[in-house]
C-alpha cells in the first residue's frame, strides 16, 4: 500500500513540476497508478464487493439479483431494532417534531432539547455521570485520547483493538505501549514500564469484532487499581445485550464500577442507524466538549436519528427480555457448527467468525451461502490478518429457531462442496 502511495506522489510531483505537462497528463499518471494497486487488490482475492438490498435491515431482506427473501446473517443489528415498529414511529416522529437536521454543530445551534434527553438516557442506561454524542462510534474514539492524554502521559492498548481506537491514539501525544492480546502478564509488564507516567490509561475492546472474544475485565481492572491506571472500553459490539441487563461487557464480568470511560456506538444493536458516544465521569464530557475535535466540527445528529436511538435505550430500559433471547440462539449455532465440523472463533458471543484461512475460499463460499438464501460475507485481510480468512455469521434476536437452522444447513452444504467439512 505504502508503496503505492510515494509511487503516486512522485508521479504527480513529477507531472506537476515538468514543463508543458497538462492536468490531464497529470490526471492520467495518477489513474494508472490507482488502477494498478486496484488489480494487486482484484488478484489477491481481497476484492470487497457491496451486495445492493432493496428493503429494509431485518432478519429476512430483499437482495438484487435474488430471487425471493434471504436471511440476514452478518448484520449488527443484534437486538433486530433497526426495523422495529416503535423505532422507526419514533424517527417518524421526530423528524416531524424537530425536522431533518440542524446544519449546525452543537456548539452554535445545533443542541435540541432530544439530544440533551438522548445523552441523559444512555448516562442512565450506563450508569455513568454524563454523555456526549458524536456522529459516530469511529469519531468518538478519534475525539478522546487526543483530549485526555498528553506527552506526559501513557497509553496502554490491546494489539488487536478496533481500527477506530488505533487511529484515535494514533492522534494523542501520550507515550503509547501495545500488549499482547488478552494477555494479563503482557500488559503488567507494560504498566510497569510506564510507571513514570503522570497517567496511565489502559485501553481494550468490551468485545473484540473480528473474534468475538471478550477482554479479561477483572483482570485488567486488578493491574489497573495496583498501578494506578484507568480504564477504558469500546463497547460497540456489548452495548445492548450483554450482562443480565444488556448494559455491557463491563456488566457481564461484575465490573461497572471499575471501569471509567465508555464509548459505544447507537448504529449496532441501539436502532442501527448511525452514532456514537463517550459516558464516563462529568468533567471528561465537560472537557471533550469544549476540545473534542469531531464534536466541535461535526454536524449535529440528526433529529430523526436521535428519536429512533432514544426509543431503542427505553425499551431496553424498560425490560432485558429481548436482550436475554439471545444466549440460547448463540449457543444454538455454535453448537450446530462444530459438530458439523467447522471451527468457530471466539466463545458465547453472538458473533461466530466460522474460520476458513483462504481468502479466495471465504468469497467464494459466501456467495455460494447467498445462491442458498443466507447473506454472509467473507473477510480477508487487511480486514483481518493474513491467513485467518473467515465467514462472520452474526445471530440477531430476531432470528428465529428455524433461521439459525437453515443457516446450518446451507454451511453443511457449502462446505462439503469445498471440502471444509465432510
Amino acid at each position: 500500500y505504502w508503496s503505492t502511495v510515494h509511487t503516486l506522489r512522485a508521479a504527480l510531483r513529477t507531472s506537476t513540476c515538468a514543463p508543458g505537462r497538462t492536468y490531464a497528463a497529470a490526471a492520467s499518471g495518477a489513474k494508472a497508478v490507482l488502477e494498478k494497486e486496484l488489480d494487486t487488490i482484484r488478484a489477491a482475492g481481497t476484492w470487497k464487493g457491496e451486495r445492493i438490498i432493496t428493503s429494509k435491515q431485518g432478519p429476512q431482506i430483499r437482495v438484487d439479483g435474488s430471487r425471493g427473501r434471504i436471511l440476514n446473517f452478518c448484520a449488527n443489528n443484534y437486538l433486530g431494532l433497526s426495523s422495529h415498529p416503535e423505532v422507526v414511529q419514533a424517527g417518524i416522529d421526530a423528524l416531524r417534531t424537530h425536522g431533518a437536521g440542524l446544519s449546525s454543530v452543537r456548539f452554535i445551534c445545533g443542541t435540541q432539547d432530544i439530544h440533551k434527553h438522548l445523552e441523559q438516557k444512555l448516562a442512565e442506561f450506563h450508569e455513568r455521570e454524563d454523555c456526549i454524542l458524536y456522529a459516530s462510534c469511529f469519531d468518538a474514539n478519534a475525539g478522546l485520547f487526543e483530549v485526555l492524554l498528553g506527552p506526559d502521559d501513557a497509553v496502554l492498548s490491546d494489539e488487536l483493538n478496533h481500527a477506530s481506537i488505533i487511529d484515535g491514539i494514533r492522534l494523542c501525544r501520550a507515550q503509547r505501549l501495545r500488549y499482547k492480546h488478552l494477555d494479563l502478564s503482557d500488559l503488567e509488564n507494560k504498566l510497569k514500564e510506564a510507571q513514570s507516567s503522570r497517567m496511565r490509561l489502559i485501553v481494550t475492546d468490551g468485545v473484540f469484532s473480528m473474534d468475538g472474544d471478550v477482554a479479561p475485565l477483572p483482570g485488567i481492572c486488578d493491574l489497573a487499581e495496583q498501578y494506578g491506571a484507568m480504564v477504558f472500553i469500546d463497547e460497540c459490539h456489548a452495548t445492548g445485550f450483554l450482562g443480565p441487563r444488556g448494559r455491557g461487557t463491563d456488566e457481564l464480568l461484575g465490573v461497572m464500577d471499575r471501569v471509567h470511560i465508555i464509548n459505544s456506538t447507537l448504529g449496532k444493536a441501539l436502532g442501527g442507524a448511525a452514532g456514537g458516544y463517550t459516558v464516563g465521569p462529568k468533567p471528561l464530557i465537560e472537557l471533550l466538549r469544549q476540545r473534542s475535535r469531531p464534536y466541535l466540527f461535526s454536524n449535529s445528529l440528526p433529529p430523526p436519528v436521535v428519536g429512533c436511538a432514544t426509543r431503542a435505550v427505553e425499551l431496553l430500559l424498560d425490560s432485558n427480555e429481548i436482550a436475554q433471547s439471545m444466549a440460547a440462539k448463540t449457543t444454538s449455532f455454535r453448537d450446530q457448527m462444530t459438530q458439523a465440523g467447522f471451527t468457530i472463533a471466539g466463545s458465547a458471543h453472538p458473533i461466530c467468525p466460522v474460520m476458513l484461512g483462504d481468502a479466495r475460499l471465504a468469497s467464494v463460499m459466501a456467495d455460494d451461502m447467498l445462491k442458498l438464501g443466507i447473506y454472509v460475507i467473507g473477510f480477508s485481510y487487511p480486514v483481518v490478518p493474513k491467513g485467518k480468512a473467515r465467514i462472520r455469521v452474526q445471530i440477531s434476536a430476531a432470528h428465529t429457531d428455524e433461521d439459525i437452522d437453515r443457516c446450518v444447513d446451507a454451511f453443511i452444504q457449502t462446505g462439503r462442496k469445498h471440502g471444509v467439512v465432510s
